[in-house]
């Protein structure tokens, strides 16, 4: 049970009826809960990016063997430039409208306008979500096309397979994709599913309030 229900239903077994939490008293509760919530998903979304980019800037710096492969494929270095100014540019667009978010959550006084705000911010993280899942899929396929294409050992081997066998890597490279879409699907329902889990109690409560 979520702790305000608790605070809730102690409070109203130790206090007269007229002396029980009412609406009035019950927003200022959920306002600050979900003004937090919204909080911790924009510091959290921050941490992300900083993440990706050691991901993304560590290995290029340390590692001449990874320079090397991406040199390989993206022969164009505007590409790799897009690619990557596109990617964070994403990020940062997320992170600016739960920022946005926040501050409106933080400075509305109606329940309505609440709810509304809560509605965006789950809009805003699933899409965010869906987003990241489809560049993940199409970066792993990418990566195996280029790979297979590049290296002399794998174009070779795959020249030797038949139509049969060919199928079969197709296959294992759909499967291998698909695991890894499944992690990180699972990695960000662990990291915002509770955070939106607890926003969802605090948007049907709101809901009461408004009948």
């Amino acid at each position: 049970m979520d702790e305000l229900d608790l605070l809730k239903k102690d409070w109203n077994k130790q206090q007269p009826k007229d002396k029980q939490l009412s609406s009035k008293d019950i927003y200022p509760m959920l306002h600050k809960k979900s003004s937090s919530i919204v909080k911790t998903l924009f510091y959290i979304s921050i941490a992300e990016l900083i993440l990706w980019i050691l991901i993304n800037t560590l290995p290029y710096i340390y590692s001449e063997e990874y320079r090397n492969k991406l040199d390989a494929v993206y022969t164009n270095e505007y590409v790799f430039t897009g690619i990557t100014i596109i990617s964070y540019g994403i990020i940062l667009l997320f992170i600016y409208l739960l920022f946005k978010s926040h501050r409106s959550i933080s400075v509305t006084d109606s329940a309505k306008k609440l709810m509304e705000n809560i509605l965006r911010t789950r809009k805003i993280i699933k899409y965010y979500v869906l987003y990241n899942l489809i560049i993940a899929g199409i970066s792993l396929l990418i990566g195996f096309y280029y790979a297979f294409k590049l290296d002399p050992k794998a174009s070779e081997a795959l020249e030797g397979l038949n139509n049969t066998q060919l199928a079969l890597v197709n296959l294992l490279m759909i499967g291998i994709t698909a695991i890894f879409i499944l992690v990180i699907w699972l990695f960000y329902k662990l990291i915002y599913g509770l955070l939106l889990k607890r926003l969802n109690r605090n948007y049907r409560e709101l809901k009461k309030l408004e009948i």
